[in-house]
């Protein structure tokens, strides 16, 4: 876990986010999948049709907006968003057409480096804290698929210091100017869990958000589409719906307590 209260250092030069060729490779373990329950790089799995239909969709508008960098988020934790994002990454990813970036920004509880059994100490908390200035060493290649990823692992403190200073405003930059063949997604906090996705929204052409049957309220959902405006909605996503996306497949996401949201 990185103690961002270490010194830090400056940006030695302009940020260059990786071309996925020059990163190390990463072949997934299955069982590693299973037991997350990640489907979506399998086009032939029953369970990735609902992620199938959510890529369709997703695209649809990016294109008709041209947009290229989206994020997920959800009103409070354990709603999803992160097996949504990897799944709907991963789906995604099997576009030939296409290059995915997931970029995991959730700094105090990033959990895509684990749903993938990626090991390492070097994430973009480090990144962002002036650790190194070596993407090459953060991102990995997913096997021979188009889905690259930059994971996280967990800050101890002062995210939101991280995201206010010019080593994030620099790397949104140098992702903002990536091809036109690239979709970016960012896996955010919760809204309402700090201020980190509100600092983060207003760099993103849109995001999605996330709901839990039987949890989110409607006006958690009303208060965090305002809390993040003027950045649009891309869509939303009902998650453990019966009969609906996700929930015929028997998928569960822990339980909602904000209290265990920072617990080590």
């Amino acid at each position: 876990m990185l103690n961002t209260t270490d010194k830090t250092s400056d940006l030695s030069g302009p940020v260059v986010i990786p071309n996925p060729s020059q990163l190390e490779a990463l072949v997934p373990d299955e069982a590693t999948l299973e037991t997350n329950h990640i489907v979506g790089f399998d086009g032939n799995d029953i369970r990735s049709r609902p992620f199938n239909l959510l890529r369709s969709q997703v695209v649809k508008a990016l294109e008709a907006n041209d947009w290229n960098l989206f994020g997920m988020t959800s009103a409070t934790p354990a709603a999803g968003k992160s097996f949504l994002s990897m799944n709907l990454a991963a789906a995604l990813s099997r576009l030939s057409d296409k290059k995915i970036y997931l970029f995991d920004f959730d700094l105090r509880r990033g959990s895509l480096a684990e749903a993938l059994g990626i090991e390492g100490k070097t994430g973009l908390g480090e990144y962002l804290a002036g650790k190194t200035d070596d993407l090459q060493s953060v991102g990995r290649r997913i096997g021979d698929s188009n889905l690259t990823i930059f994971p996280c692992y967990r800050v101890k403190t002062n995210s939101a210091e991280l995201l206010a200073g010019k080593r994030f405003d620099a790397l949104m930059g140098a992702i903002k100017n990536l091809p036109d063949d690239v979709i970016v997604i960012c896996d955010l906090p919760p809204a309402f869990a700090n201020d980190d996705t509100i600092m983060i929204a207003q760099y993103l052409d849109a995001y999605m958000l996330i709901i839990e049957q039987g949890i989110t309220t409607k006006k958690q959902m009303n208060n965090t589409v305002a809390l993040l405006k003027p950045t649009p909605c891309l869509g939303t996503v009902l998650n453990r719906y019966v009969g609906g996306l996700i929930d015929p497949y028997g998928y569960g996401y822990g339980g909602s307590e904000y209290s265990k949201y920072y617990s080590d």
